[in-house]
């Protein structure tokens, strides 16, 4: 998808968040419904879906896709990259990034946004994978950026 068709996607699937999140549902419901939407409206979303930080551990909260890791090991991985630099984090190749944990050996790039709530404190990711390499870029980090602040 050209970068011009895909910033236009982005802007409607916005808008559409915007609306469907009116009413502040709780952040669970938040989270579902954003999963729902990119999943489904996204081309090459193969996993979409958030892992949260509960007592110093990162657990699998809603998604949509194959079945998730319920837990990922603590410093490693590209959840925990995006964690530990509070940075959103694109890897074209996640067979090349070190420690890397494959829940599903199917997914071949990721992207992960980290969730801060209005104090900036980090509370866990957005992590979306594609079976496609290269999937992603700076076009799906500014608006997945955007899309995770309509969490909090």
């Amino acid at each position: 998808m050209k970068k011009e068709q895909k910033e236009g996607r982005y802007q409607r699937i916005f808008s559409q968040l915007e609306d469907l999140l009116k009413g502040k549902p709780n952040q669970q419901a938040r989270m579902a419904t954003i999963c729902a939407v990119l999943h489904h409206k996204m081309e090459g979303f193969f996993w979409t879906g958030f892992y949260l930080l509960d007592e110093g551990e990162l657990v699998v909260g809603p998604y949509q896709g194959s079945l998730a890791c319920i837990r990922l090991k603590k410093g490693t991985g590209v959840c925990w990259a995006g964690i530990m630099t509070g940075e959103t984090v694109v890897v074209p190749d996640v067979h090349a990034f070190p420690g890397h944990i494959a829940c599903d050996a199917r997914s071949n790039s990721e992207i992960v946004v980290p969730l801060k709530d209005a104090e900036g404190q980090i509370l866990g990711v957005l992590d979306i994978d594609s079976t496609e390499f290269n999937r992603f870029d700076e076009v799906d980090a500014a608006w997945l950026g955007k899309i995770a602040n309509l969490i909090f």
